[in-house]
């Protein structure tokens, strides 16, 4: 059952993508030709009144909005290619903006019923801590951020504390409304009592877990930081590519994130936890989809908007603008080696389901 719905959850995602493309056509007045949800043979098709065909396909993966002028030049005045610089900026970037807003709502949502939250509020030490005090840290200290990163939500604490050098940190608390720096602050993993068992752990020495009451207010801001949360836990990701702390190995595509989500369902306790948690592993998955399509990359949306603008400052600079064909090719090109890129990830998913 986990992972129909996972299916379906991807399908959602994407044809909210591409829902996000369609509205900001139709209020730039681009043309638009058919709007699919799904893939593959049509089982459903009716023709709108603006000459748009809806349809639905068999497969329940994606979708697509075909524009006017989106692949090549057309000299329809409503077409694509011949809409302003800001009007196929936004049409672009419509995709991203509506895969964020889903994940939004879908926090927003599982928030709806939530009493309280925890904070990362110190709210004591370790008997053995010794770096407390006005010089250090004190009970009731805030923190800010962690080597640079901002603390959003309670876990980022034990996220970015996990990620450190193990030769102190970077602090920024905020202590009676105030920012404290502590700039290398010689905090290390060590053994210390646990008050509560009286037994011994290796950590930092720090409880955390202020609570503060979930107004509506309060559960708008916490709804909304969290979605930065994973926008930022997305870039942080491809930072640890980047400098290599993450390999290809790391990489999950489709099989892997299925396959996830079906293990997420399966350890909850109850039917209504795991579809909690599955939506809210959705909401990180839309958040996701709206950093990556944005990166300019050809063929993403981002790579659109990159083309976008080298053809504008051709043609302010040089009076011509980089012909459709040659964005086409490259698209094209960066296009099949992303479905290489997806088939090497996709055998590493299947290969370690069999592990």
């Amino acid at each position: 059952m986990y992972i129909i719905i996972a299916i379906l959850l991807f399908g959602l995602l994407i044809a909210a993508h591409e829902w996000g493309h369609f509205i900001a056509a139709r209020l730039c007045g681009v043309t638009v030709h058919e709007f699919a949800i799904g893939m593959g043979p049509a089982i459903w098709k009716h023709m709108g009144k603006k000459g748009t065909e809806f349809s639905i396909r068999v497969l329940p993966i994606g979708g697509y909005c075909a524009m006017e002028g989106e692949e090549e030049e057309s000299d329809d005045p409503h077409s694509l290619n011949n809409q302003g610089f800001w009007k196929k900026v936004l049409v672009f970037a419509a995709g991203a903006f509506m895969n964020f807003v889903v994940g939004f709502l879908i926090i927003l949502l599982l928030n709806v019923n939530v009493a309280a939250y925890r904070t990362p509020e110190i709210t004591g030490f370790a008997p053995e801590f010794t770096l407390s005090g006005e010089d250090g840290l004190m009970e009731g200290d805030v923190l800010y951020s962690i080597d640079g990163e901002r603390i959003y939500t309670f876990s980022d604490v034990s996220l970015f504390l996990s990620r450190g050098s193990g030769e102190g940190f970077d602090l920024v608390v905020l202590r009676d409304g105030e920012k404290v720096v502590l700039d290398d602050f010689p905090m290390t993993v060590q053994e210390y009592t646990d008050s509560a068992s009286g037994g011994t752990y290796q950590g930092y020495g720090l409880y955390f877990g202020g609570i503060e009451e979930a107004t509506w207010g309060v559960k708008l801001k916490m709804t909304w930081l969290n979605s930065i949360d994973f926008v930022r836990i997305a870039r942080y990701s491809l930072q640890e590519i980047v400098r290599g702390n993450a390999g290809m190995s790391d990489l999950n595509g489709p099989v892997g994130i299925v396959s996830a989500i079906n293990d997420v369902g399966q350890q909850s306790a109850t039917v209504a936890d795991a579809l909690a948690n599955i939506a809210y592993f959705g909401a990180m998955i839309a958040m996701n989809l709206a950093v990556m399509n944005l990166l300019p990359i050809p063929a993403l949306d981002g790579g659109r908007i990159f083309f976008l603008v080298l053809s504008t400052l051709s043609e302010k600079l040089f009076k011509k603008k980089i012909p459709m064909k040659y964005e086409a090719i490259i698209n094209l090109v960066f296009f099949a080696l992303l479905m290489a890129l997806m088939l090497f990830v996709t055998f590493n998913d299947v290969a370690r389901l069999f592990q």
